[in-house]
């Protein structure tokens, strides 16, 4: 089966990273959300990630023409659906929205496409489930920022078979990632690990043991970390974090309890990079895209 035309659902960070990736990568791409402003302010930051990586030498700038010619952006999923060879499924870590949009297209999409969702920590055989085609559902999970991080797991349900598996490692590879094949169980591989250590850091900044910057500076110098998991929350956002962590407490148990002060900050609105504020402040730099 050759994939040529990609549907990215959710314009938010993951997804507007994915959908950069896969019209660079010479995709048809098509970004779904439901607000006119999110993809309006998605292609605004592609246009400034495309504008560094010419100035870094990363792409030429007809590569660069060539990716805003791949991208189009729609407000409707039904009928764009409609019209795709494969779907990525990147809104909020949220069953009852996951659930809503994978039904939505599921009823509307060909029958015989996989339909890969980038969760990090939610079970992609219950994902499977919201559908009629379980055996062609998977997590396809990618990492921010997505244009940088090469690695790309591949998660597969009770009911996922093989050849889904297969057509998802492609087109990872055709995006330049590299893949890992995970059985299915909560937390995946790196998620369990980095909300594990991401939580950790919180409650050491919550006891007082350090400040955030030497925090994040140990990690990175004495664990050779690239980032410090403090400066990572901030990155995927606080409220996604308090999320996943929520998850992996229900299904895992106790060590994977949220710290109170993480649960603060999100309560707080300071959910990281996207807010302008999180652990650190970025009201005076724009952070918001990070080569």
């Amino acid at each position: 089966m050759t994939i040529n035309k990609i549907t990215v659902v959710g314009a938010g960070v993951m997804g507007r990273g994915i959908a950069y990736v896969s019209a660079l990568s010479g995709f048809q791409t098509t970004l779904v959300d439901v607000s006119g402003e999110q993809l309006k302010n998605a292609l605004q930051e592609m246009r400034i990630l495309a504008d560094k990586a010419i100035a870094r030498n990363k792409i030429t700038e007809s590569e660069a023409g060539h990716l805003f010619t791949n991208l189009h952006t729609s407000l409707d999923l039904a009928s764009t659906v409609k019209d795709t060879d494969y779907v990525i499924e990147a809104v909020p870590e949220k069953r009852d929205l996951k659930k809503n949009v994978l039904e939505t297209i599921d009823a509307h999409a060909p029958k015989h496409i996989v339909i890969a969702s980038n969760t990090s920590t939610i079970s992609p055989t219950e994902l499977g489930s919201y559908t009629k085609r379980p055996e062609q559902v998977a997590a396809m999970h990618f990492f921010n920022p997505v244009h940088r991080m090469q690695l790309v797991e591949i998660v597969k349900g009770l009911e996922t078979n093989a050849e889904a598996v297969g057509i998802i490692r492609e087109v990872a590879e055709r995006m330049g990632k590299e893949t890992v094949e995970v059985n299915e169980f909560p937390g995946f591989v790196t998620s369990r690990i980095s909300a594990m250590v991401g939580n950790e850091a919180f409650y050491m900044l919550q006891e007082g043991v350090a400040s955030a910057e030497d925090i994040d500076k140990a990690i990175k110098l004495g664990l050779n970390y690239p980032m410090g998991p403090l400066e990572l929350g901030d990155l995927v956002g606080l409220d996604t974090r308090l999320n996943n962590l929520k998850y992996l407490h229900e299904t895992l148990g106790e060590k994977f309890r949220p710290a109170p002060l993480l649960e603060q900050y999100v309560k707080a609105g300071r959910l990281g990079r996207k807010t302008g504020r999180g652990v650190y402040d970025y009201t005076n730099v724009d952070e918001r895209i990070k080569k």
